[in-house]
């Protein structure tokens, strides 16, 4: 199949009938031969993607025809609730029609990158082969057509997230996860962001190019903003080629991407409660502003629905335990606790989340004290004395001057783009 990019025109965004129209075209050949399906879209926590209207219009598409299965690539997320799957998806698709992604049991071995490559790719910072490992249900189930469905923006581990990432690491195993999220880390986030050809995703490319030809895989790729409480779907990419992943990048860098003339004091950030319950996603405040906070700034995260640090308890036990302490006490916790080598995807994160001493990190969390924000090396702030300074029914995306003179630069969802000054990426 050719590959079908769809763009809108103004920024209004594509329509329902512009994007089912799109969808149609990209299965009238294959429809009438498919008799089992595998839809791979993401979770909750990409609430603003676009990818849940897909899943539903495709589930609708192909249910009278054809067994469609749904497998949200969770990675390392926890699974999601009934209401989160309702809201995501919609009530029409059947529950028994989910499966659940279990990333460190349900995985089988498809291929091995060798330590050479990694070497070459991370600069001698790494040089250690990765296993490939992907959920048995796209080895074993017996599937025509795979489809993988997700939004295409600046990530703090890839650079660019999704495209084969959603396959990889969505629903692949903790040694492709842990392994990657570490050789992130270790090359360096500011070097990372926002850019398509990073280490991590040439790790991705290897893997597509070796050990996944033989998958029927088909790519839907989102670009999305999100206005007024409304998604809008500013490109529509469905293939299996890589330059309609490139032609999502560059639609997303122009949409996602927010460049600053000066670095910012004080930075506010909201965290949306359904979206965002630990700190493992929350950071996203963190990550996606530490280009655009000045030396000795201050990130402030109103965050009313985070009551933990990991997405499950061996990984918030890890967090609690060691905190973030910066890059270099990681780097070294790492090489000396086995617990740390064992979950590499921790270490990473422990890494992501500090600002190295530059800015100052204060949480306001709805269900965490301050013994335990403050245990992980945060400040803490109480989130009813928070939201009295900084109100989020009364702030704006942006700069906001506050009623006694302050001013702050104000963002409602750290998810759906990246801030920097200009002086600070290259």
């Amino acid at each position: 199949m050719m590959g079908i990019a769809v763009k809108s025109a103004d920024d209004r965004g594509l329509d329902g009938r512009e994007v089912r129209s799109a969808l149609v075209k990209a299965l009238e050949k294959r429809k009438g031969s498919l008799s089992k399906v595998l839809l791979l879209p993401p979770d909750f926590t990409r609430a603003h993607s676009g990818a849940g209207e897909i899943t539903a219009v495709l589930y609708d598409m192909l249910k009278d025809t054809c067994q469609v299965d749904i497998m949200p690539a969770l990675g390392t997320h926890m699974p999601m609730s009934d209401e989160e799957r309702i809201a995501f998806f919609g009530e029409e698709i059947p529950k028994e029609r989910f499966f659940v992604h279990n990333w460190r049991d349900d995985v089988v071995k498809i291929g091995e990158i060798p330590a050479d490559f990694i070497r070459e790719i991370s600069e001698g910072l790494m040089a250690e082969p990765i296993d490939v490992e992907v959920n048995r249900r796209l080895i074993e189930g017996g599937y025509d057509l795979i489809i993988s469905i997700g939004q295409v923006v600046p990530h703090e581990v890839v650079g660019m997230a999704n495209y084969s990432k959603n396959v990889f690491v969505g629903c692949g195993g903790q040694k492709m996860i842990n392994q990657t999220h570490m050789l992130g880390a270790i090359y360096g986030m500011e070097r990372i962001m926002g850019r398509d050809h990073s280490p991590v995703r040439k790790v991705f490319d290897y893997a597509e190019e070796h050990f996944a030809r033989d998958l029927p895989l088909m790519y839907i790729l989102t670009v999305t903003t999100h206005q007024d409480d409304r998604v809008l779907i500013h490109g529509l990419f469905i293939g299996r080629e890589r330059r309609l992943f490139e032609e999502a990048v560059a639609l997303s860098q122009e949409k996602n991407m927010q460049f600053l003339d000066e670095p910012l004091d004080k930075v506010v950030v909201f965290l949306d409660p359904q979206e965002f319950k630990s700190t493992w996603l929350g950071n996203k405040a963190i990550y996606r502003t530490r280009m655009a906070i000045a030396d000795g700034g201050e990130l402030i995260v109103l965050a009313p629905g985070v009551r933990q640090f990991g997405e499950d308890r061996d990984n918030d036990r890890l967090i609690r335990k060691y905190g973030y302490v910066g890059r270099e006490r990681v780097l070294k916790l790492f090489r000396e606790q086995v617990d740390l080598q064992q979950n590499q995807s921790v270490a990473a994160h422990l890494i992501h989340g500090s600002s190295d001493g530059r800015f100052t990190i204060t949480y306001a969390p709805g269900h965490l004290n301050r013994e335990e924000v403050e245990g992980v090396n945060f400040k803490y702030m109480d989130l009813e004395q928070a939201y009295s300074m900084y109100d989020p029914k009364k702030l704006k995306d942006g700069f906001n001057v506050l009623d006694n003179g302050e001013r702050i630069f104000y963002i409602s969802n750290p998810a759906l783009g990246l801030w920097a000054y200009r002086g600070r990426f290259h």
